[in-house]
């Protein structure tokens, strides 16, 4: 299991895992094989659609449930479907996802499903006041739902300090606060925000918020929540320097202080990962360029067993 890719006859990335009716279900991004020049905006990722996996046994195979969304049948996208993300409630599956609208600007849209493999049938429109890249949704023990977001550079999350898209939004000199991952809470049908989106602030060791230039520590993208002995686990990517790391907390909005790294930098760009129990152990998913010999636009998967110790830290891994 460790170090091999679980899907070998396409590119995949960003998986997003979960435990539903019993099976392993992953949720990633589609990296279309094709010849690409690489740039901190994103160009080269130029993905289109979305498939399925799932798994019985965590060292089981690996089934490919087929294209589940395309972007030609999401009414208000245009281009570009990056990291999505699942959640189940209500009796019907839901399925996150970002990419561009018709101005060229990211939002966060949502598709139902009655199976958790799909197909997923588009909302006609994206969330309201939703933008930028990454949603990790999250349903607590007590059923409130909520969703994760934000991401830098083409993630275009610098963009939104404000609260608003300004065009010529750039990050935060290296001594300032660094720029803050976004939640909102969903309404109870799973389709809306049902609050204006709030910044999630990382502190460090003496309580201070993470600057800017602390690019070893600070968030870039790929956020994600898991719950364990009674903690909130916010994990995430540190970016420019490709570490993934995790802060703890005692509610879903944070604040969150940081606690350490849980894997150093993979073959390829940024660690987009998800964090999953599964029959009493737990799992890290996550992806490198291996697969393609490290083409950070062509991506696979992979998984790895995650443990903690007696204090509840996450014990470091290497890839």
């Amino acid at each position: 299991m460790a170090g091999k890719p679980l899907i070998d006859h396409m590119y995949t990335a960003d998986p997003s895992a979960h435990v539903f009716e019993n099976r392993i279900y992953i949720y990633p991004s589609h990296d279309l094989d094709i010849d690409s020049i690489d740039n901190d905006n994103g160009d080269q990722y130029q993905m289109t659609d979305y498939h399925v996996f799932s798994m019985e046994s965590a060292e089981g195979r690996v089934t490919d449930h087929g294209e589940v969304l395309h972007v030609k049948d999401v009414p208000w996208a245009s281009r570009q479907m990056w990291a999505p993300d699942a959640a189940y409630k209500n009796g019907e599956y839901y399925l996150y996802f970002p990419a561009r609208d018709k101005e060229n600007n990211f939002r966060i849209g949502v598709a139902r499903s009655k199976s958790p493999s799909g197909p997923f049938k588009a909302e006609a429109n994206y969330i309201k006041k939703s933008f930028s890249i990454d949603p990790c949704s999250f349903v607590d023990d007590d059923g409130s739902a909520y969703v994760y977001f934000g991401g830098l550079w083409g993630g275009q999350l610098e963009k939104y300090t404000t609260g608003q898209f300004n065009p010529d939004g750039k990050e935060p000199a290296p001594d300032a606060p660094a720029v803050c991952p976004r939640i909102a809470r969903l309404t109870e049908d799973m389709l809306e925000f049902s609050e204006d989106p709030r910044k999630i602030v990382i502190l460090d060791e003496k309580g201070n918020p993470l600057l800017a230039g602390d690019e070893e520590r600070r968030y870039f993208e790929g956020p994600w929540m898991h719950k364990y002995k009674g903690k909130y686990y916010f994990s995430y990517s540190t970016g420019s320097t490709h570490f993934l790391v995790y802060a703890v907390g005692d509610n879903p909005y944070g604040p969150f202080t940081y606690k350490g790294r849980i894997l150093p930098p993979v073959i390829g760009w940024t660690t987009h990962h998800s964090i999953v129990e599964f029959k009493n152990k737990w799992y890290l998913f996550y992806h490198d360029s291996s697969l393609s010999g490290g083409v950070n636009h062509k991506r696979c998967l992979k998984m790895q067993e995650l443990k903690y110790d007696g204090q509840g830290h996450i014990i470091p891994m290497e890839p």
